[in-house]
């Protein structure tokens, strides 16, 4: 009896070991693309992106664990710009949220997301197709 608890407690250590490096890499499915990762400092990063009737909702959020924090924002769909701005971190999490539906071409649709703290330089970039 105790070999079995003792294998059973092995193989949920090692599972939970595993989960964030599945969680960094990030998912595509039904949902479309769920992506995360860190940014150059301390800052992280998500990306979702799906398909919707005919169009792309993108979600892209930038969390620095800091409040009124000023970042440039870029959205890129397959070479073209299609969001530029600029947004502030918010409370209560020190984050901020841009989302956009963009079209969608035939061509497997490309998303580029990237941030840069005003402030620091920091920043994040990353890059996923649907």
């Amino acid at each position: 009896m105790h070999k079995l608890a003792f294998i059973g407690t092995a193989a949920l250590a090692m599972l939970l070991a595993l989960a964030p490096t599945a969680l960094a890499r990030g998912s595509k499915g039904g949902d479309g693309v769920r992506e995360r990762g860190t940014c150059t400092a301390s800052s992280t990063w998500k990306l979702k992106a799906k398909l919707d009737d005919g169009r792309i909702e993108t979600e892209f959020e930038v969390d620095q664990n800091r409040v009124g924090k000023r970042w440039q924002i870029t959205l890129v769909r397959n070479g073209s710009t299609v969001f530029r701005g600029i947004r502030t971190t918010v409370a209560p999490s020190g984050s901020f949220t841009v989302r956009r539906l963009v079209g969608s071409s035939a061509a497997a649709p490309r998303i580029v997301a990237s941030a840069k703290s005003l402030g620091s330089g920091e920043s994040c970039r990353t890059v996923v197709s649907l």
